[in-house]
């Protein structure tokens, strides 16, 4: 008796064959543990955009992940564009890491050279990379089944061979299904003679497009939103596509158990293992002769030396113990850097910011946390100083983590993509450099208007439907993320109408089958990958209907794998400076330059503090007018406070705060020893620095043990809370703190973790609302 267990699915859709698979892959991941079975493998239409989703979580189940594509073969050359040529399907499976570089390369050049209404290969390209692929003839659309369709067995029979010698030795197979067609019951039968002929392996497959057998309407609901069409004009065939176990596939293929033990044996030969540890850096070429960390330990010490000078010239020259902190917190941040292997990645950051400049294109000050590295100060990443500001490197770049720097840049909107251009073409075309994927997916109010209209409801009903749907959901995580199963519990109105009307009631049925699924692919509108050969090798690309280049994984798949990813973000604030400059410059001051002001100008405050808020970068709100009214910003750091306390949370801390300041209530603070830390807030922690220089000061943390400190309190997982309870409380006691007073101060903590801001980013962002102030 075949357990359920003893099947392997080697033909799979996920929701990335987009309006065609119906398979949540966590769920399709519980059913397959569920059912015992060892193996599951993931072919969509044409893409792998799942793939790394697919892989992490079949782990996380204890199953293996086979990655593979249904591979578009265009039967005359994938370069003929002329009529619209059938294509056949071909699944394709990776049993290696040579497959999986193989596979990745088809399914790259099916879109970047073979595209015509899906990304197509041919035989030629494909016996170039078969090596470390299996392949299986696929559905009624593959070439093999086809020609056994229309009763061809010599021409069934050439094609099969054809394939047999495209691949390695018994890597083809001859597929078999049981999907309900009559059409198929007769092309298994020619597909037993074939295989009995050619010696090639029969594989039996479930063509699987949705888990649940009871979820064929939906799936096909989901194809017809996918072809604009409505259920009046489609076809009554069904077919049974849904996830099988072992014993079904028993029971169905009982006339050829050796194509289901077939599965079996795929599954022993697929074996590829992803490198998750390894980053994979571009190449940053120093001048000719120059070794890498030398030439930038050079650009950051030459960096530092122009900053001071400019700072002497300014008048605010440091002094000799001042100067030597600078030294040794870059010799520090230097030091980390080299490392963890990361000077390239800040001599390619510096290169194009540098590039930007010089072709007069904005650069923002900085953003995020690489604005506490005083490395991207004097590189010119960033125009933040972190040593007035008491800004971590730690926050940026942990020594005690392995992560990737993370440094986003804002450029002007409008000149933005002309520096991608310029990393495009130096770091080796768009076969290196690609924008990544975004997934637009199908949302509560959209998946109603959509299914309502395959249903053939009328638009009016169905918009009243998608009407009723709250827009915010005040108790959920993500307020902008209401579900439909949620707003059937916040919506009575909702539940009437379903009772009242069994269409009504199959619309949010079905809906809530479809909801959340991937709809259609876009392009992020900020993260771009600069690959070196490992991006060839492994990381497939896709070519949107606007001809744009992007990855075929997601932003979390690209870092996941160690790829390098940056953010090129296109800021409005930065264009509207820019013309400002020039106006300044035509009527003023030819050698006007914004980067150049006073940050001390007592009528830019002055305006600030009457108010005076419309069009002013961060405080354009009219609660801002209200705040800036209350706490009167006298200089960068006081912008700085309320832009990281005017957010749901903190904000309820500012009346408290303008007490404070202006002497109507008392500074306080948890504990004496807390003065240094908060008393430039007012007593109140309102940056997550804050809690770093606490866990340092207080309990004798490193500030690369503190930042650790600050994301565990910050994710608040049970086990891990423990353990820093223990080791706070216990240092901070150890040095002479009340324990009392520290178990309090803890509390205090863990409350404040929700809320507590990036001063980096803060200090940075105030820089620009000055600017624009």
């Amino acid at each position: 008796m075949a357990s359920k267990g003893d099947f392997v699915h080697c033909h799979l859709h996920t929701e990335y064959s987009f309006l065609d698979g119906a398979n949540r892959i966590s769920r399709l991941m519980e059913r397959a543990s569920e059912f015992g079975m060892p193996a599951i493998s993931m072919t969509d239409h044409g893409n792998m955009c799942g793939t790394v989703e697919f892989y992490t979580t079949a782990k996380k189940h204890g199953i293996k992940p086979i990655i593979g594509c249904e591979a578009y073969v265009a039967p005359q050359g994938m370069t003929e564009k002329s009529g619209k040529n059938r294509n056949n399907h071909l699944i394709l499976l990776a049993k290696n890491e040579i497959g999986y570089q193989n596979l990745c390369k088809l399914t790259s050049r099916g879109f970047m050279e073979g595209f015509y209404y899906n990304p197509r290969i041919d035989k030629e390209i494909l016996a170039k990379h078969s090596e470390g692929l299996i392949g299986l003839s696929a559905c009624l659309k593959g070439e093999v089944s086809y020609k056994l369709s229309q009763g061809d067995m010599d021409a069934a029979r050439n094609a099969a061979l054809e394939y047999k010698n495209i691949f390695d030795p018994g890597c083809f197979h001859l597929e078999i299904q049981e999907n309900g067609l009559d059409i198929q019951k007769v092309v298994n039968e020619r597909m037993l003679e074939l295989a009995e002929g050619t010696g090639i392996p029969l594989a039996a497959t479930a063509d699987c497009h949705y888990l649940n057998a009871d979820d064929g309407l939906a799936h096909k609901v989901l194809m017809y939103i996918g072809m604009n069409r409505n259920l009046e004009e489609g076809d009554e065939v069904e077919t049974d596509l849904h996830f099988k176990d072992g014993e079904l596939a028993a029971h169905q293929f009982s006339y050829a158990p050796e194509a289901v033990e077939r599965t079996l044996w795929i599954a022993d030969q697929c074996n590829l293992e992803f490198d998750m540890s390894t980053f994979h850096m571009p190449e940053f070429k120093p001048p000719e002769g120059v070794d890498l960390e030398k030439h930038f330990v050079k650009e950051a010490q030459t960096g530092l030396a122009a900053r001071v000078a400019e700072l002497r010239h300014m008048g605010r020259a440091p002094s000799p113990e001042r100067l030597k902190v600078y030294e040794e917190r870059l010799a520090y941040e230097l030091k980390v850097i080299r490392q963890m292997g990361f000077p390239g990645y800040f001599l390619i950051v510096a290169d194009f910011i540098q590039w930007a400049k010089k072709h007069g294109v904005p650069v923002g000050p900085g953003r995020g946390s690489a604005a506490g590295s005083l490395v991207a100060w004097c590189m010119r990443i960033t125009e933040v100083d972190p040593i007035p500001y008491d800004l971590f490197f730690e926050r940026f770049l942990n020594p005690g983590r392995k992560s990737m720097p993370d440094i986003d840049v804002d450029f002007c909107m409008d000149r933005r993509g002309e520096v991608i251009e310029y990393i495009t073409e130096k770091y080796g075309g768009k076969e290196r450099v690609a924008q990544i994927i975004t997934y637009g997916k199908l949302k509560a109010r959209a998946v109603i208007r959509d299914v309502g209209r395959v249903l053939g409801l009328g638009y009016v009903d169905v918009d009243k439907i998608a009407k009723l749907i709250p827009t915010r959901d005040p108790e959920a995580k993500n307020p902008l993320n209401v579900t439909l199963k949620r707003a059937l519990e916040m919506e009575p109105r909702l539940k009437d109408l379903a009772k009242q009307d069994a269409k009504t009631e199959q619309l949010l049925e079905i809906a809530q089958r479809l909801e959340g699924l991937a709809r259609h692919v876009g392009m992020h509108a900020a993260g771009v990958v600069i690959g070196n050969d490992a991006f060839a090798k492994g990381m497939p690309l896709y070519k949107t209907s606007d001809d744009d280049v992007v990855t075929q994984f997601d932003m979390g798949g690209v870092e996941t794998l160690g790829f390098v990813k940056f953010d090129f973000l296109g800021l409005k604030t930065l264009t509207l400076i820019r013309h400002a400059e020039e106006l300044v410059r035509a009527k003023h001051d030819p050698e006007f330059n914004i980067e150049n002001i006073s940050l001390e100008d007592p009528k830019t405050y002055d305006r600030l503090c009457e108010g005076d808020n419309i069009g002013v970068f961060q405080l354009e709100s009219s609660g801002m007018r209200d705040t800036l009214l209350r706490l009167k910003p006298r200089g960068i750091e006081e912008i700085s406070d309320i832009l990281a306390l005017y957010r749901p949370g903190p904000m309820d801390n500012i009346p408290e705060f303008a007490d404070r300041k202006f002497g109507r209530k008392p500074v306080v603070y948890p504990l004496d020893a807390l003065e240094p830390i908060l008393g430039p807030t007012q007593g109140i922690i309102v940056y997550q620095e804050q809690i770093i220089r606490m866990a340092s000061d207080l309990a004798g943390y490193t500030l690369a043990e503190a930042d650790m400190f600050r994301r565990a309190v910050g994710k608040k997982k049970a086990d891990e809370m423990e353990k820093q309870r223990a080791k706070f409380i216990g240092g901070a006691v150890e040095r002479g703190h009340d324990k009392q007073r520290i178990e309090e101060l803890w509390d205090l903590i863990v409350k404040f973790a929700n809320y507590g801001f990036n001063k980096s980013h803060s200090v940075a962002y105030a820089l620009i609302t000055y600017q624009t102030a």
